[in-house]
């Protein structure tokens, strides 16, 4: 059995989590809160996601909308690996906690995980203040 090393990175915002789970669920947005994934807008074909980011042109796949506020999705990189990304907006009292699980991928060094959830924590923020300036 393979088990990755894994540190959460989250954060609480002051809205709705089903507003904030709509929002964080729908690939569209990503480039307006996650620009370590998407730094630009999606391109949608047949029903698969790409977008350019800083790794290169990738493919982004969210599970289905649910209640339950999961919204994991996988990236398959330009080398063809995919990255599953646990993604979680939870209600916290009248607000959110949104909650990802960043793995440390084989190969991946300590500095460059390191790296890696500094920029979930970046884009985490960007979601926050999205909400709670209403620049939405």
């Amino acid at each position: 059995m393979t088990l990755y090393e894994s540190r959460p990175v989250g954060v609480v915002i002051e809205a709705p989590a089903a507003e904030v789970y709509a929002f964080v669920s729908d690939p569209a947005n990503l480039p307006r809160w996650a620009a370590g994934l998407a730094s630009s807008a999606l391109d949608e074909v047949d029903g698969r996601w790409f977008a350019d980011s800083p790794m290169g042109r990738v493919e982004v796949r969210f599970a289905p909308q649910n209640p339950f506020g999961v919204a994991d999705h996988e990236v398959t990189l330009p080398d063809g690996t995919v990255v599953n990304n646990p993604l979680r907006v939870l209600i916290n009292g009248d607000g959110a906690e949104v909650a990802f699980t960043v793995r440390r991928r084989p190969g991946m060094s300590v500095d460059d995980w390191d790296e890696d959830c500094a920029r979930v924590a970046d884009d985490l923020e960007s979601l926050r203040l999205l909400f709670e300036r209403s620049a939405l």
